[in-house]
């Protein structure tokens, strides 16, 4: 009976090779504390850049993870660490990635400053291949001052629809907005002469990130204290890059069921498809720690009129959809 349950599985597709398939993804993706997860696609694959979750001294290199279908995920160790930059010294964090002219360009805080007399705030990096390695690009951040009360972490890059690419990016409850220059060794002034504009929502905190559906800018970012379970992500939706952004509501948080602690997200769209994933950390119920968190995936909705429907945390995670 037990070979004919066995030889049934095999048909159906639930065990290949002697090995029995994932039929979700599971929640978190990956084993190991981390967070502030980039999620993209490049080629075939999705691609995840989360920070690697530990105390600030030690939180100096990034893994990454890449997938054919969303469930099954392989690591790529140390993709970029610190010996690679030389100014960086503790405490890099919440990676943002582009693909651009056949390079890859990894976005990174570092340092944590406090002041505009520490040396430290927005890197890049660059490489051929997705896993990297990664090497400065510039041998200095791109950004290393406060402006508008921003801190320079937490980086976000954006691609306008005329091809700009924009830099959101900011801590300490201020975001500001820059133009990238087209090789992406510096900033750009708008055409009013300024090169940052504050364009802070109500009860912004930090993580922005942005995307374009149906014509409209939906902006999104963290809230509340990242070591608390309040943590969470709200958004607002406008009709251009320059806004007006004002807050809709919240659209992922703590389940005391599940985990606490859902912030600091991105987002990803199957290309071709209006089917939209949320990838984001949270906090198991048996961990206490500020740093003991993970990353996970789950689906991301809307309704008839383009909100955001509130997203369910799951410990299943999603269903496998590959790539065309």
């Amino acid at each position: 009976m037990k070979k004919i349950f066995i030889a049934l599985l095999v048909a159906a597709g639930f065990i290949q090779n002697g090995f029995a398939q994932k039929q979700t993804s599971g929640n978190p993706i990956a084993q190991g504390w981390y967070a502030d997860p980039e999620a993209t696609i490049f080629g075939k694959e999705y691609w995840v850049y989360p920070t690697y979750s530990a105390p600030y001294n030690q939180q100096v290199h990034f893994d990454a993870f890449s997938s054919p279908d969303l469930v099954n995920w392989t690591k790529h160790e140390n993709v970029l660490d610190s010996s690679n930059v030389k100014w960086a010294k503790r405490a890099m964090w919440a990676p943002a990635i582009v693909k651009k002219d056949n390079k890859y360009y990894f976005f990174f805080g570092a340092n944590d400053i406090q002041n505009n007399n520490e040396t430290g705030g927005i890197g890049v990096a660059v490489a051929d291949k997705p896993e990297g390695p990664f090497k400065d690009y510039l041998g200095k951040p791109l950004i290393d001052k406060i402006i508008n009360g921003a801190q320079p972490i937490d980086q976000f890059v954006f691609k306008d629809k005329d091809g700009q690419y924009y830099i959101i990016y900011g801590g300490w409850g201020h975001c500001n907005i820059a133009k990238l220059k087209k090789d992406f060794t510096g900033l750009e002034p708008f055409a009013d002469g300024t090169t940052y504009r504050e364009i802070t929502p109500k009860g912004y905190v930090e993580g922005p990130i942005m995307f374009i559906r149906n014509g409209k800018y939906y902006f999104m970012w963290s809230e509340g204290g990242w070591t608390g379970p309040d943590y969470r992500v709200a958004y607002a939706i406008g009709d251009s890059i320059n806004g007006p952004f004002k807050k809709v509501g919240v659209v992922l948080k703590q389940d005391p069921a599940v985990a606490t602690g859902a912030g600091h997200h991105s987002v990803i769209q199957v290309p071709g498809k209006d089917e939209w994933y949320i990838v984001y950390h949270r906090r198991p119920l048996t961990e206490t720690d500020g740093n003991h968190r993970v990353t996970c995936i789950d689906k991301m909705t809307f309704d008839k009129n383009g909100l955001i429907n509130p997203v369910k945390i799951t410990n299943e995670g999603v269903s496998a959809i590959k790539l065309r």
